[in-house]
């Protein structure tokens, strides 16, 4: 049996084109997606230039100190991201809508959610951080006990941020997805991660310190640079994470309330 001999045609490539055009019309997160990723990237990268342009010496002041922030940094991206895709693949398998006619409350999903985001962290962390002894002779459990506040907090502001993307996508259904992966690292720049918040300009300041990661940070670098603990950070961290979880549970609950009363939870769809 022969294939039909088929003339190129510039009509149906113009109708898939459209097809996706008239879904990015439909869907903002995928626009807002294309412009996130290399925006963020350049000012991430514009303000730890301008960090080390003055500050040359940084990195061998103490060993370990961009390790240790990156590994630290992942606790806030893997308690986020653990917490969007658990409750993601319950979408992507249409099983949502099966879960809510059984007597599971939404608080109780939020306590699974948040269990499961824990486990999914302390595996891909305490992985990470053993590979790094025998290549890097870096040993991050040195830092002791503060180790723990500072992944506490961390993990506790990345599930606020998770709850309040996974009502997000559950209002808005799949075609919301992307925020899971943009969400997280819209603050990024604003963590001081690499730098310290002073290196921000100045009206971005009052932002950062706004934030419980920038806490966890700012801590972290005088614990490895000046070997003391900063207890006045830590307490703005627990205090800030105390709203911000509270607010991440409000909003997951009153999405859900919202999915609920408009016959969402069995219409999940792009």
């Amino acid at each position: 049996m022969t294939t039909p001999d088929i003339k190129f045609s510039p009509r149906r490539i113009g109708a898939i084109v459209l097809r996706h055009l008239y879904l990015m019309r439909s869907s903002w997160p995928r626009v807002l997606e294309m412009i996130y990723w290399p925006t963020v990237q350049m000012v991430l990268w514009g303000f730890i230039t301008l960090f080390l342009k003055g500050n040359s010496s940084y990195v061998a002041q103490a060993s370990g100190i961009l390790l240790s922030a990156v590994l630290l940094w992942d606790v806030l991206f893997r308690g986020q991201l653990g917490i969007a895709l658990v409750f993601m693949e319950e979408m992507w398998s249409r099983n949502l809508g099966h879960l809510f006619v059984s007597p599971l409350r939404p608080y109780e999903m939020v306590i699974s959610l948040i269990l499961m985001s824990l486990i999914r962290t302390l595996i891909g962390i305490g992985g990470a951080a053993l590979v790094a002894i025998p290549l890097f002779h870096y040993n991050m459990f040195d830092l002791g006990l503060p180790l723990i506040a500072f992944f506490l907090n961390l993990i506790i502001m990345g599930w606020a941020i998770g709850l309040t993307v996974a009502g997000i996508v559950l209002r808005y259904g799949l075609g919301a997805e992307s925020v899971a992966w943009v969400a997280v690292f819209a603050i990024q720049p604003l963590c001081a991660i690499y730098y310290p918040v002073a290196t921000l300009p100045g009206w971005l300041q009052p932002i950062a310190w706004s934030l419980p990661a920038s806490h966890v940070f700012e801590g972290m670098r005088e614990l490895l640079l000046q070997h003391t603990f900063n207890t006045t950070h830590l307490y703005w961290a627990m205090a800030l994470n105390v709203i911000y979880l509270t607010a991440g549970i409000a909003a997951f609950l009153a999405y859900f309330r919202a999915a609920r009363q408009r016959g969402l939870l069995l219409q999940i769809g792009e």
